[in-house]
């Protein structure tokens, strides 16, 4: 007798604990794995992981450095979770990123006196339009050219960063900056601060007033049901006469304002001027964040705060164990990978199958 495996798809896929068992279980993978690596490297592999959590979760300054982190993180995210839905792939949240921090940094250099009232609403709704801008050129150049938006995101990334970089060299360089790419400091006005005694800034009530407002849109609007329809079948949704092209559009410059607030915040409330250290990945690390969170605006906040947390967490192993930087990309790389493997058993399950 031989005994033969195959993969079955399920009638009705796994409910609400079969999907947490199956996530929780690609989490525990992930981190086996990265012991695993810990160990190749010569680091005790138990040692490095209690490090990495005691660095992201272990104490009050920890804590606080990770819900800042993830400010940005859930906001790009966010946005790349909406263009999702819709099964566009926006892979230009950190090019929209650099654009909102460019686009508020402009408003505020050039009106530094405005009073905040005025002053804050300015740059958000400048970094809200130059993400919105970078979301819709790949959505134009898709509609009209048919040019693939991964490929055009992707690379409209680059041209933004550069963008950024030649701003802050140049132009906006601050001449009392001996010599270091970066802009004169904001103006009291236009810092987002801080909430009571705590180095959390007010970016965490955006986040969740925007989260709300993402989850209320899909949830009780017609353009977002359209969205979600359109999403699941674009056949069916154009033959029902819903207008996709729209859509294609909406989505991208939503997508796109969404990931320019971020840049928007970490401009104002982190850093308070511009400077080229402000883009450290947070764009790409959305991505990891919006699948691991199946594009659920609560559950991209729990991813947010996880991956923020291992970035902090391995800064710690760098300075406690001397591990290399890199291994912060490795771990949300193996993250991703287990979580969609484990995806596969929400659909599907293994069988066996007796062969005489």
């Amino acid at each position: 007798m031989m005994l033969r495996m195959r993969i079955v798809k399920r009638q009705e896929p796994l409910g609400m604990w079969g999907s947490c068992l199956v996530l929780i279980s690609a989490l525990v993978l992930a981190v086996m794995l990265s012991g695993l690596l810990l160990w190749i490297g010569g680091t005790s592999p138990g040692g490095g992981i209690a490090a990495l959590f005691q660095g992201a979760f272990g104490s009050r300054w920890a804590l606080e450095d990770s819900v800042v982190k993830a400010i940005p993180i859930f906001l790009c995210s966010l946005g790349v979770a909406v263009a999702f839905r819709l099964k566009v792939w926006n892979i230009g949240a950190e090019g929209q990123f650099a654009l909102g921090a460019v686009g508020a940094t402009w408003v505020a250099l050039s009106f530094p006196e405005w009073p905040k009232p005025l002053l804050i609403p300015a740059m958000i709704v400048m970094a809200m339009a130059g993400g919105g801008l970078w979301g819709f050129i790949p959505a134009l150049l898709r509609q009209k050219l048919r040019t693939n938006e991964i490929i055009v995101t992707l690379m409209l990334n680059y041209i933004a960063i550069l963008v950024l970089d030649y701003l802050v060299y140049g132009a906006w360089k601050d001449p009392a900056s001996f010599g270091f790419p970066m802009t004169r400091a904001f103006s009291d006005q236009a810092v987002v601060g801080k909430i009571g005694s705590t180095n959390i800034n007010w970016g965490l009530l955006h986040c969740v007033v925007l989260g709300a407002g993402v989850w209320a849109f899909f949830r009780f609007t017609r353009l977002g049901f359209d969205l979600k329809a359109s999403g699941d079948n674009v056949k069916a949704a154009k033959y029902a006469g819903m207008p996709y092209d729209y859509l294609v559009m909406l989505v991208m410059i939503m997508s796109g304002a969404l990931a320019g607030w971020a840049g928007f915040l970490e401009a104002s409330a982190t850093v308070n001027r511009l400077q080229p250290s402000i883009m450290v990945g947070y764009g790409y690390t959305a991505i990891v964040v919006a699948w691991l969170a199946r594009l659920n605006p609560l559950s991209i906040g729990i991813g947010s705060i996880l991956l923020a947390g291992l970035r902090v967490g391995v800064e710690n192993l760098q300075l406690d164990l001397q591990v290399p930087a890199a291994f912060g990309g490795i771990l949300e790389g193996l993250i991703l990978l287990t979580v969609l493997a484990g995806g596969l058993f929400t659909h599907y399950r293994i069988e066996q199958r007796k062969n005489p």
